[in-house]
């Protein structure tokens, strides 16, 4: 019997222990770790709460976690709990799925400021994160600014916009809807240090921006090329870039108060302000024949007590595991890190890709695994019983799959009239409802 380990219970994760289990079948156990006593992830987590359909693929984890070979190993965190190196005693193989978390840094003048956040900060708030429940970001003033134009910046934006009608239907958590429907916030900027062909938000996300009950889409035509490059870009940017376009083209509807500005070659410099964060001085750029950004000189103010960030994400470092300092992910070989170490995911590719993206990434680490390690093939290896065995050793209580149902079950117990869930965020509200 082979064991196999993955890290981290999110898409890539999943995807992963679902390759293994299909390439192994009864002849490997492949227990999914997670330092929290729930699952998805990055689905939980990070996903728009009004995107619900997205969050639907988690039916497909559920499919891979009731399988005979499949286990969910919750609130072990490797690295404090158990090493990886441990790990490796127990496992023949470990894959390391642990996402990428961490805001990256905008490197400039009072960013530390009050009022500055990152978009994982401000995302894991309104998505019920327990490092990010007591967050209190400043909500307070009317104007905000996000910066980045990918589709995470978006959806920062979208959800600072929409009503409280708008957002009941979905599981944002009540703490943040609350805040959320009390804020005048009416001017949401959004920054981009090159131009909206360079965008790397999708249609469908761009869309919704067309039908917010409250707020309107702003975009300035000038900031445009002649129609004719758009002919240069891929099927979805074109789309993209379209959208754009005819928001231009209308102009904002008038008769809602609320507005979204796409600021387009705008590279922040720095913020200012008495204590907090009030303004954004900004440089104008222009491209380069390369198509790179570069200043002009020109520079401007943007007003806004609240900064979210959202210019990307790194990989936490793990003792012992070499690491891309610049990539902010694990150094690997087409995934492998070492003998018997994998990584998948943003862990392994850095933050790119959607969703999807992670379940080729699962199956060519699976099939590296079981070219290593044919099936059929027995390892000596204890596996869970020799990890759950070190972790009682340790006071650290783990959970399991019919742990998490319980906690579903009472999430979706006390969710609002309409909305699938109110999620618990604290960890202990967690275990709580396990009955342990």
């Amino acid at each position: 019997m082979r064991h196999f380990a993955v890290v981290g219970s999110g898409p890539g994760g999943f995807y992963t222990a679902e390759a293994l289990n299909k390439a192994y079948g009864d002849e490997a156990r492949v227990d999914i770790i997670d330092r929290y006593p729930v699952p998805y992830g990055l689905v939980r987590f990070g996903v728009a709460p009004d995107h619900q359909s997205l969050k639907a693929v988690s039916k497909r984890y559920d499919a891979t976690a009731d399988t005979s070979g499949v286990d969910f190993i919750g609130n072990v965190t490797v690295g404090r709990d158990v090493s990886v190196a441990e790990l490796l005693d127990h496992y023949d193989a470990v894959v390391l799925a642990i996402g990428a978390p961490n805001d990256r840094k905008l490197g400039i003048a009072g960013e530390d400021l009050p009022g500055v956040l990152g978009s994982a900060a401000f995302v894991g708030w309104y998505n019920g994160h327990p490092e990010f429940a007591d967050l209190d970001p400043p909500l307070g003033g009317a104007h905000a600014a996000v910066i980045g134009n990918g589709n995470v910046a978006l959806d920062c934006a979208r959800i600072l916009a929409k009503t409280r009608e708008e957002l009941q239907g979905g599981d944002i958590v009540n703490h943040a809807l609350d805040a959320l429907h009390a804020s005048p916030i009416d001017t949401i900027t959004i920054l981009g240090r090159r131009g909206p062909l360079q965008i790397s938000m999708t249609p469908k996300e761009l869309g919704e921006l067309g039908h917010l009950e409250a707020a309107t889409p702003v975009v300035d035509p000038a900031d445009f090329p002649p129609v004719e490059a758009d002919e240069e870009l891929d099927p979805g940017q074109r789309k993209s870039v379209s959208l754009l376009r005819g928001f231009a083209e209308t102009g904002p509807d008038g008769s809602k108060p609320t507005k979204i500005v796409f600021d387009f070659f705008a590279k922040p410099l720095s913020i200012e302000g008495k204590g907090r964060a009030e303004r954004l001085i900004v440089e104008r750029t222009r491209l380069d024949e390369a198509g790179r950004a570069t200043g002009t000189g020109e520079t401007y103010e943007v007003p806004a007590s609240l900064v979210i960030s959202s210019i990307g994400y790194s990989t936490p470092p793990l003792e012992g595991i070499p690491y891309d300092d610049r990539g902010g992910k694990f150094l690997n070989e087409n995934g492998k890190i070492a003998d018997r170490l994998y990584c998948v995911g943003w862990a392994r590719r850095g933050p790119s890709g959607t969703i999807g993206t992670n379940r080729p990434d699962g199956y060519e680490v699976a099939e590296q695994i079981a070219a290593a390690m044919p099936p059929g093939d027995a390892g000596d290896r204890k596996g869970a019983e020799g990890l759950k065995a070190l972790l009682a050793s340790r006071d650290v209580m783990a959970t399991d799959y019919d742990d998490w149902r319980k906690i579903e079950q009472t999430e979706s117990a006390n969710a609002r009239l309409g909305s699938p869930r109110e999620k618990f965020v604290r960890v202990e509200d967690w275990l709580a409802a396990t009955g342990r």
